[in-house]
């Protein structure tokens, strides 16, 4: 039988119920592609979406970090706020000072009694050198002692001793604008040992003077090249940045995984934040209670060729090579041993390492490790030592001990073994299947 047709009435109230209800699902359905679409738009448009902003964000706010970094790790981010604070103030300074033989003494004079604030100024500068040398050694050391140069990170270190490179000589040029004793015989000692590269060595000495001794050329050579290389650092650091965040940064456990990293925004950099006013406060001890003490008296004399200094002394920084170069007699000598200390350093990241990269669990290079960072001191204390017995003897035998660290590192990553096999082989698995 068929079944008995439902009343006109309520057929059209259930089509109409019907039609009711698929406008509100439309009108549902349009609402929903609206707001997506405003959403999308929003998205595309907002400030941290756009190229710059985006290459920023994804490298300094949402870039992965491993979650057990510990506070050596905040000298990194340090170095580039001191780059930035030394750039600063010497942009300023610049405004001031007059690069000439005859007034440049009395310009840095100038700049320290009339200039509102300009003693502060000069005393950031010039301490500041220090403090950032003093992160970028303690960044280098760190690296060796936790092994973040291995592969897959070359690049990374090797840019790194590139920018050490930079420093070296940007912080030396600045050291000759004051144009006191120091600055002066300083120029003439170090670029005079460019004359040991056999046949071009004393044209080069003559065009780095600018002359045939140092003078007015050659401060204002030193100057414009001092204004140059602290921009040609920010370049390099930024590819310093660029090649670590390729591959990631390397842990205290020197052991490589992608499962464990958390955001650098907010959590370490409230993490560093601790380090950075701690430093902060490291600085402002030599900044306002002890600003000439890592410098020379003798750089408040005014330059004078005629009468030479009893003692030649660098900046602080630089002891250890002035301890290698003055312990070999012969000058060609001298600079030779100088070169294999960044050849090394380039070198070190290209030999064989372990899994295991920290020292934390490779007893044997962790003494050597802390053998070379007492040779190091070592080097440093006997730079400002006189020219005499047995200083001489003790900086001949101290860059051996040094070369001894990139001797040994290179068996002990053949030889040794870091960690139990079983962690190791659970980690390989476990990257198989990544």
């Amino acid at each position: 039988m068929r079944p008995h047709p439902l009343p006109p009435s309520m057929d059209k109230d259930k089509t109409a119920s019907f039609t009711v209800s698929l406008e509100k699902r439309k009108s549902h359905i349009d609402f929903l592609s609206a707001y997506a679409k405003v959403t999308i738009r929003n998205q595309r448009l907002s400030i941290l979406k756009q190229p710059i902003f985006s290459t920023l964000n994804q490298h300094l706010i949402d870039y992965p970090t491993p979650s057990n970094l510990s506070y050596w790790w905040g000298f990194g981010p340090l170095a580039g706020i001191c780059l930035v604070i030394q750039i600063v103030t010497g942009v300023f300074l610049a405004m001031h000072y007059t690069p000439h033989v005859d007034l440049a003494f009395n310009s840095v004079e100038h700049i320290m009694r009339d200039v509102e604030g300009g003693w502060l100024l000069r005393y950031m500068h010039a301490n500041g050198a220090s403090m950032f040398l003093i992160v970028v050694y303690l960044h280098l050391f760190r690296g060796l002692y936790h092994a973040s140069y291995s592969s897959p990170r070359e690049f990374v270190r090797c840019i790194g001793v590139v920018i050490l490179l930079l420093m070296i000589v940007t912080a030396f040029i600045g050291y000759v604008p004051p144009w006191g004793q120091m600055s002066f015989w300083g120029a003439t000692v170090i670029t005079s040992l460019a004359s040991a590269i056999p046949v071009v060595g004393d044209t080069i000495v003559t065009w780095l003077w600018g002359g045939f001794s140092v003078d007015n050329a050659t401060l204002n050579r030193f100057f414009s090249l001092h204004h140059l290389l602290p921009f040609l650092l920010v370049g390099a650091s930024l590819l310093h940045l660029a090649a670590l965040h390729q591959y990631g940064s390397n842990n205290p456990l020197g052991v490589h995984s992608e499962m464990d990293k958390i955001a650098s925004y907010p959590y370490f950099y409230v993490k560093d934040l601790v380090g950075w006013v701690a430093f902060a406060i490291f600085s402002s001890i030599f900044l306002f209670y002890a600003p000439n003490v890592l410098g020379h008296p003798d750089n408040y004399i005014p330059a004078n060729p005629m009468p030479t200094p009893p003692h030649i002394v660098p900046e602080w920084y630089f002891l250890p090579i002035h301890a290698i170069l003055r312990s070999i007699p012969d000058k060609a000598g001298g600079v030779a041993a100088i070169a294999p200390v960044f050849i090394c350093l380039l070198a070190l990241p290209f030999f064989k390492s372990m899994y295991v990269r920290s020292s934390s669990f490779r007893p044997i290079h962790q003494g050597i490790f802390w053998l070379l960072l007492a040779d190091r001191l070592l080097l440093g204390w006997i730079g400002c030592q006189p020219v005499e017995a047995p200083f001489v003897t003790i900086g001949q035998i101290s860059p051996f001990v040094f070369f001894l660290f990139f001797a040994i590192t290179p068996i002990l990553g053949r030889v040794g073994r870091g960690i139990p096999n079983f962690y190791t082989e659970n980690e390989n698995r476990s990257n198989d299947y990544q």
